[in-house]
């Protein structure tokens, strides 16, 4: 399974995996594929540089990458180009919206977090002077690729990562993002569909793919949303993709540190049709489980979802206690419509095993029916 864009970062298997969890990632990594840790709940520069050394030790000296979360619109900008402080956009949140989340926690009795225990999931990596202080760490480290989430990464931090001889990645939901990356100087565009886990735009994948690669020919393009199976990844690659980049699929793996049986027994149980398209988790449209919790923030009576990162702030606390107390009808994650094919758990390297032999079997498969196989 190589590609041009394979061998230029001298991977075995042109299988991107971007994840949370650096285990999951270096697992990659090691089974021939690219594992891709995602930064954004990193909010000490400490604790990014504690998992990048991990990573050093169980990567083998081959390649990974970082993704970080820098939204190309944001509120935390003051006048004057002055950047706001964490403190200065919690500030701007209502309290309308507080009180919402204080009357639904307390509907399903959700209990407080115990005594001396902070919110564990913050969400200040979508503010973009987080992530630059994330960036800060990385390029000490000897990553060989850098993405980012939401549009294209400000220009001196492309700037800045070409001079430390990494690639640039970014996701698009559409040809009209993807133009904007390859005009800002981005080296990978990944083309994710509407079905892709967390923020997506609303074509699907076997659309999007094709017309990403027709509009920023000859830049590389990677196929997202939705795969879970060599079967796709053969389709990603027949549409004129250079490798896939897959999220959801880690999540139900071995190596994964969810830290949640309910949840993980909620994601094996799912089928594809159990996940939503919602602003309940961080302001911007998120594919994850449907739940009572994103049922509540989209009924009419609600005040509605705040913009990034002002949703995100606002939900930290109580998506740290849904979690900590495994309050089953709120819980939830981001995952893509995948999850209907996420029925056991399997190491990483079994789920690649599994990717590669449903690779070959697509690619025999076509090669018979073109005539180009006797078997």
């Amino acid at each position: 399974m190589k590609t041009e864009l394979s061998r230029t970062l001298g991977i075995e298997h042109a299988i991107f995996g971007f994840t949370p969890f650096p285990a999951v990632a270096a697992a990659l990594t090691r089974a021939g594929g690219f594992g891709v840790l995602g930064a954004v709940r990193y909010t000490a520069p400490d604790d990014l540089a504690r998992d990048l050394d991990w990573m050093q030790e169980h990567t083998d000296g081959l390649p990974y990458g970082l993704d970080v979360v820098m939204p190309a619109k944001k509120v935390e900008a003051a006048p004057g180009g002055k950047s706001l402080t964490e403190a200065d956009v919690e500030a701007m949140i209502p309290e309308e919206h507080r009180a919402f989340v204080r009357a639904t926690l307390a509907k399903h009795g959700v209990p407080e977090l115990p005594e001396g225990e902070a919110s564990g999931w913050r969400i200040t990596g979508w503010m973009e002077q987080v992530a630059r202080s994330q960036l800060d760490v990385a390029f000490d480290y000897p990553i060989k690729l850098l993405a980012n989430a939401l549009g294209s990464p400000p220009p001196d931090i492309v700037a800045r990562a070409h001079d430390h001889g990494v690639l640039v990645a970014a996701l698009a939901g559409s040809a009209r993002h993807a133009r904007h990356h390859a005009e800002a100087g981005i080296d990978i565009v990944v083309a994710q569909g509407y079905e892709a886990g967390g923020h997506t735009g609303e074509i699907a994948s076997m659309v999007l793919t094709p017309e990403v690669v027709d509009a920023v020919s000859p830049l590389p393009v990677l196929a997202a949303g939705g795969i879970g199976s060599g079967e796709q990844i053969a389709a990603g690659l027949a549409l004129g993709a250079q490798g896939v980049w897959l999220g959801s699929i880690w999540l139900t793996t071995t190596e994964a540190e969810l830290h949640s049986r309910a949840l993980t027994a909620k994601l094996l149980a799912a089928g594809s049709g159990d996940t939503v398209r919602s602003r309940a988790l961080t302001g911007k449209p998120a594919r994850q489980l449907r739940t009572e919790w994103t049922d509540a923030w989209d009924e009419p009576a609600g005040p509605g979802p705040l913009p990034m990162p002002l949703q995100g702030l606002l939900v930290a606390e109580a998506v740290s206690r849904i979690q900590r107390h495994e309050v089953e009808p709120l819980l939830g994650t981001p995952v893509g419509q995948i999850v209907g094919r996420m029925n056991s758990e399997r190491s990483v390297q079994q789920v690649v095993d599994e990717l590669t032999r449903g690779f070959e079997k697509a690619v025999d498969r076509i090669n018979r029916i073109a005539g180009r196989s006797e078997s």
